[in-house]
């Protein structure tokens, strides 16, 4: 005799909206400690940085007069807004190659080497953990300094490498490139240490030699993370301000002041808050611009691969 089980019944409607709305209520509850945090400390600032870049207000807070779009229309007629703005694109195309190219020939170099591994990683990674004042103290009074600097006093050259104007800009390359390569680097190695052996293996039999099996496997294979890395990079130097404030202060003759240094200028020394909110929401316009190409240029390729 065969003992037939009667399938459950299924729930009403009535239940399941019921269920799904007590879910919604305890998964707010959970939310909202963060949703509180992040619409305090980005959300409002963005929105009072957006009324301060239409206000003629200063530092302390007075003459909060509505301008308009006046603080706007000044910022594209100022030059040396244009010369910071310039700089900081020239200190981003300077530095991204640089820096994604020199990670990944860097982790190239640690994953294939087998002794100390954690020596080079050490070695690579340790200058991205300094503090930006520590690392402009140090190029600063150790390897800049015309007649005791390290890099003249061993090429035996006599170069201002921060009081020539032609100069100082690749002068803050080179200091930002020595000390944030780490970070491409480190992610680079990991990429690299999640490809499967055995596509190597594969290839090995097949005859592919070292060459091949870089450009047919391993850049392949990391596109995804050289997209990311660019992405970041990208960002990271157009928001440049530390290093150069610290070590050239936007000298000489501007010839490094980043658009970031220039709005803390006119907004802390000058005093003219309103005008630099709103040559910051210029840079961040821009920014924005660069991300959502780069995303939707990544995207078309994904989607052609």
């Amino acid at each position: 005799m065969t003992t037939v089980v009667a399938a459950p019944a299924a729930a009403p409607p009535a239940a399941k909206a019921k269920v799904r709305h007590a879910w919604t209520q305890h998964g707010l509850l959970f939310v909202l400690p963060f949703l509180a945090v992040y619409v305090a400390f980005l959300v409002w600032p963005v929105v009072l940085g957006v009324r301060m870049s239409l206000s003629s207000v200063n530092i302390a807070g007075t003459n909060d007069t509505f301008v308009g779009f006046a603080n706007y229309a000044e910022a594209f007629g100022d030059p040396r807004m244009w010369r910071s703005l310039w700089n900081t694109l020239v200190f981003t195309a300077l530095s991204t190659v640089p820096l994604v190219l020199l990670g990944l020939v860097l982790a190239l170099l640690v994953h294939h080497l087998r002794f100390v591994q954690w020596l080079w990683r050490l070695s690579f990674f340790g200058p991205f953990l300094l503090p930006s004042a520590v690392v402009s103290l140090l190029w600063l009074q150790m390897i800049y300094p015309p007649d005791y600097g390290l890099i003249n006093g061993t090429l035996g050259l006599d170069v201002l490498w921060l009081g020539d104007p032609s100069v100082a800009m690749w002068s803050m390359v080179l200091t930002t490139v020595w000390w944030t390569v780490g970070f491409n680097f480190l992610l680079y190695l990991a990429a690299l240490q999640s490809i499967p052996h055995h596509l190597y293996e594969a290839a090995a039999l097949d005859g592919a030699g070292a060459w091949a099996r870089l450009r047919s496997i391993t850049l392949p294979m990391l596109g995804r993370t050289t997209a990311l890395i660019v992405v970041l990079q990208l960002l990271a130097s157009l928001k440049v301000f530390d290093q150069i404030y610290l070590m050239t202060a936007g000298g000489p003759q501007d010839a490094t002041r980043p658009i970031i240094e220039y709005a803390y200028d006119v907004g802390f020394t000058g005093y003219r808050i309103g005008y630099a909110s709103a040559v910051s929401y210029i840079l961040f316009a821009i920014i924005v611009v660069v991300s959502l190409a780069q995303l939707r240029l990544f995207r078309k390729r994904a989607e052609d691969s």
